[in-house]
């Protein structure tokens, strides 16, 4: 084998490596280890990354500052922390798990491959659930463009509700087998009208309605945050006047920036109260009684 083979090999080798040391590290180097601090990892892709920026008013993600303004009034603190998961391989060069964040691919992670530390380089809960004390997962809006189903396996990443609803048991059963670890889950992010058709929209809303009534239980460590109601108000598709545009299921600015207050509402009740005082979309509960 020539000089040149060789060097691109231990070049190939190396940059496998520190991805997936780096990958894991970043994790761990991002909890503060103090028993006054609560640490919060948010784990999201685009969607989500809207709501945590919010306006960006003054330079600053509004998550990011809503909670450093809470530090500063509360001697109990919160850590909160985000990052993309899973990674695509343009982010992780040859080892990315790849931008999917349904039902399935958080079902193959934590729960099909849950036993190890990691799966193709991002990390199980295994690895995670000692770190965080609080750890927030959602799904982007493609997790609503739910089929007819075919393809019925709980190993299937075919989006239909009997797939949902399987992979969605597993991943019950698995979060509570980290009861130190409360989890909260976003319900999927809608589409907005121009973007699915009717079947479709109606499949999301029985499943979001599924997760709410039947799938979310009172009394274990697994909270919901409800974002599709914010997004559809009751209806069934993402509201025009809250997306990024007509045919964009993204959530714009004016829109994030209403919700992003709800969203930490919601964390700071599930923290210290266990979800009591807030509704599911965050809203104060005596804010809104009669």
């Amino acid at each position: 084998m020539c000089m040149k083979s060789i060097n691109a090999l231990l070049v190939v080798g190396l940059v496998v490596i520190l991805s997936s040391s780096c990958s894991h590290d970043g994790y761990k180097e991002a909890v503060v280890h103090d028993e006054k601090v609560t640490n919060v990892l948010f784990l999201h892709h685009s969607t989500g990354n809207n709501i945590y920026k919010g306006a960006m008013n003054d330079g600053q993600p509004d998550v990011k500052k809503w909670f450093l303004d809470y530090n500063e009034k509360h001697d109990l603190k919160i850590n909160f922390v985000e990052r993309s998961f899973p990674l695509s391989k343009r982010y992780m060069i040859l080892s990315g798990y790849g931008w999917k964040n349904y039902p399935y691919d958080y079902y193959n992670i934590w729960v099909k491959h849950g036993e190890d530390n990691s799966f193709k380089n991002e990390p199980t809960l295994k690895v995670l659930t000692p770190l965080w004390d609080v750890i927030v997962f959602k799904h982007c809006y493609p997790v609503s463009s739910i089929k007819e189903d075919q393809e019925v396996s709980i190993d299937s990443n075919q989006k239909n509700l009997t797939n949902y609803k399987m992979q969605y048991e597993a991943l019950k059963n698995k979060l509570r087998e980290y009861p130190d670890t409360k989890f909260i889950v976003w319900t999927g992010a809608a589409l907005v009208k121009n973007a699915t058709d009717e079947p479709k929209a109606l499949r999301a809303k029985e499943f979001f309605n599924w997760v709410i009534n039947d799938w979310d239980e009172p009394g274990d460590n697994i909270f919901l945050w409800d974002f599709y109601d914010l997004q559809t108000e009751g209806g069934l598709y993402f509201k025009d006047e809250y997306a990024a545009g007509k045919k964009d299921s993204h959530p714009n600015r004016i829109f994030s920036a209403q919700t992003a207050p709800l969203f930490c509402n919601r964390i700071i009740d599930v923290v210290n109260n266990k979800g009591e005082l807030t509704e599911l979309t965050g809203k104060h509960l005596s804010l809104t009684e009669e």
